[in-house]
């Protein structure tokens, strides 16, 4: 068996890689992507995750089988990558290295990689150690050709392709260009020894916001940065004088970091401690520019809004697009009627009703919308529709929507925890419940309006995210009304003391809103 020191392996050919993921294609919906590292392969949207991993295996194995054997003289495509095996251990400056480096050793081989929670699947040259200590790895192929030594010629016929001096085919080549010139050992030429697994002490382990960051947690780098941070944070409580500026750079790193762990695990809690240290990041800098006489009108927003993070604002528009999507039933009042259940069953399918939460929001009928949701399945009610307009504050009813009821192989379409959807259902209810249009008795459409405007605006209440406004063509896929009803919505809100300076054109819908309503916005960022 031949080993490679790092200046052998540097004058070998890089190993062969193909990597195929499976991302989310966008937000409310189950599609997913499937892409290639490779330029030449196209991305490929499938309808759901299942679909998605059975064509990601599938193109892969189309690599296998299109792909020639391993090449002997190939050095391993994980080293590239930032293995556990290859990575340097150390601080940059020469600390805190392991004190053995590693060996790769053994022939080369293809050896096929996927993550535990089937989002990744990766095929690699390699050589046989670095296939054994790779988690999950399986060798699908071994290269047929033998070497002398390490980037050395092909040996063939008992010497080697580049001249007769060449060393006989099974005798141990070592780093240090010493050749084993005795009898040859007992085993057999060809017979490579057991891969050596990595050292355990070269998984790193560590904690961060009472969570333990798994060993296996891929990619590298977001792993060791949530084990760095962890220790940043653990060092910063040590310090006997505190450093305001500092601490926010850690909430920020915090928070990206989080966010990262979050898309590779799914995990709908990491990405709520990312949005807990983004505040906890603004607070922080707030607090160290008074202490140093920096105080600026950024530090004190003008509006205190209802929804108080950007996340926050983006998980509102979420709803309403998959609401848009997902109406069982026609027109501006039942799109008003789903959105709102929605609002208050996110998170887990089920939620409590009362017949106030049905009748203050401008329906003609509805307890006969209830009755159609219910009977073409989208809704379940342990009684009637009548009963449910019925029930009080101290009796709500339970209800629920299957459609949002986590579990069955399905995904949930909203990822956001239980404090949040609270959050979003109290705001829903504000928008709707608005005292002017209440006291104007504004219908249904009106209400789904100002709760689509509260959703498109900047930090000023400025409609759109630049002078062009909203085109009409989005704003007829969120209020489902004919072209020529939008101009009396806009009155209507403009009576209401909502919107202010608008225009609508044949393509536009511009404006402000109104400084009364600025704290229920939710600004494009």
């Amino acid at each position: 068996m031949a080993e490679a020191t790092a200046d052998e392996k540097d004058e070998r050919v890089l190993g062969r890689r193909w990597t195929v993921r499976l991302d989310a294609a966008g937000r409310g919906t189950t599609a997913v992507r499937v892409s290639c590292n490779r330029s030449a392969c196209p991305d490929e949207a499938l309808p759901d995750a299942a679909a998605g991993r059975g064509a990601a295996v599938a193109h892969l194995r189309a690599h296998l089988d299109a792909a020639s054997p391993p090449r002997a003289d190939a050095y391993c495509a994980c080293r590239a990558g930032g293995c556990a095996a290859h990575i340097d251990q150390g601080d940059g400056r020469g600390r805190g290295r392991t004190a053995e480096p590693w060996r790769c050793g053994g022939p080369v081989v293809l050896a096929v990689v996927s993550d535990r929670g089937g989002r990744w699947w990766q095929a690699l040259e390699c050589c046989t150690r670095c296939a054994a200590a790779l988690p999950r790895a399986r060798t699908v192929a071994t290269s047929a050709v033998a070497t002398s030594a390490v980037g050395s010629a092909p040996v063939v016929g008992g010497q080697a392709a580049g001249g007769p001096r060449a060393a006989a085919v099974g005798t141990p080549h070592f780093s240090d260009g010493r050749t084993h010139t005795g009898p040859p050992p007992a085993r057999a030429a060809r017979e490579v020894p057991a891969p050596r697994p990595a050292p355990a002490r070269r998984r790193q382990r560590g904690k961060i916001a009472q969570r333990a960051v798994p060993p296996d947690l891929r990619p590298v780098v977001l792993r060791d940065e949530l084990i760095e941070l962890g220790n940043l944070f653990r060092r910063y409580q040590r310090r006997t004088e505190p450093d305001l500026a500092v601490l926010g750079d850690l909430h920020e790193r915090k928070a990206r970091a989080f966010i990262a762990w979050a898309q590779v695990t799914g995990d709908p809690e990491l990405r709520a401690e990312a949005e807990r240290a983004e505040q906890s990041a603004a607070t922080v800098r707030m607090q160290h520019r008074h202490r140093n006489g920096e105080r600026t009108e950024e530090d004190e927003p003008a509006v205190a809004r209802l929804l108080t993070a950007p996340g926050q604002w983006e998980q509102a528009r979420a709803v309403l697009a998959h609401v848009a999507g997902h109406t069982p039933l026609p027109g501006a009042q039942a799109r008003l009627l789903v959105l709102m259940l929605t609002l208050r069953t996110a998170h887990s399918g089920t939620g409590n009703l009362v017949g106030q939460d049905l009748a203050g929001l401008g329906l003609d009928d509805p307890e006969a919308l209830a009755e159609q949701l219910t009977d073409c399945g989208w809704l379940r009610l342990p009684g009637t529709a009548s009963d449910l307009l019925a029930s009080r504050p101290e009796s709500p009813t339970p209800v629920t929507v299957p459609s949002l009821v986590p579990g069955g192989g399905v995904s949930a379409p909203f990822t956001f925890g239980k404090k949040a959807r609270a959050k979003l259902s109290g705001w829903g209810q504000r928008v709707v419940s608005d005292k002017k249009l209440r006291k104007r008795k504004a219908p249904a459409p009106v209400r789904l309006l100002a709760l689509t405007l509260a959703t498109r605006t900047d930090a000023d209440g400025l409609l759109g995210a630049g002078d062009e406004g909203l085109t009409l063509e989005s704003l007829l896929r969120q209020v489902p009304v004919e072209p020529g009803e939008l101009a009396d919505l806009v009155d209507r809100l403009t009576q209401a003391d909502w919107l202010t300076d608008a225009a609508l054109t044949d393509s536009h819908l511009t404006g402000r809103l109104t400084e009364r309503v600025l704290p229920l916005t939710c600004p494009l960022v």
